[in-house]
């Protein structure tokens, strides 16, 4: 097994710039369409935490919340993979469980399970989240890639 003598894999903690990843976590987290993401996982979170368990037969509460929570999660793992591929496949999962979470608001409605003017509140925020996600994706640099000969996202 491991133990702390084993090697580090290259690893040296000299090379690590603290001030850099700093400065890039800020970054990501500055971005609106990350922003964006927090704010629709507050409201979720708060929906969820509104749900009855009883009630909660279809498993609603956790299916929301993990669509929720992937979001930022997703994007900040984009702007760290930099490449236009990774970038793109982040990009299509982000928008999966956004749709997702908006037919979820849907499912609420249907089983009384949220009042309606909460579940309307999440809907807007995620379609301005599709706003700020389309200019985000649009700023993806093409040029920056190495193709992955699965054919995806290129011509």
């Amino acid at each position: 097994m491991f133990d702390d003598d084993d090697e580090d894999f290259g690893f040296n903690e000299d090379d690590f710039d603290s001030e850099a990843y700093k400065r890039e976590q800020e970054r990501i987290h500055n971005l609106p369409v990350f922003v964006k993401a927090k704010e629709i996982a507050h409201i979720t979170q708060a929906i969820c935490d509104s749900i009855k368990a009883e009630r909660d037969l279809l498993g609603v509460r956790d299916a929301m919340q993990e669509n929720a929570f992937l979001l930022g999660a997703k994007i900040a793992g984009a702007e760290g993979g930099d490449l236009y591929t990774l970038r793109m496949e982040s990009a299509v999962i982000i928008k999966i469980h956004a749709r997702e979470l908006l037919t979820q608001t849907t499912l609420c409605k249907m089983e009384e399970l949220v009042d309606e003017k909460y579940l309307q509140l999440l809907r807007d925020e995620i379609d301005n989240f599709r706003l700020l996600f389309i200019d985000w994706v649009n700023g993806f640099d093409r040029t920056n890639d190495v193709p992955d000969d699965w054919g995806l996202f290129y011509s």
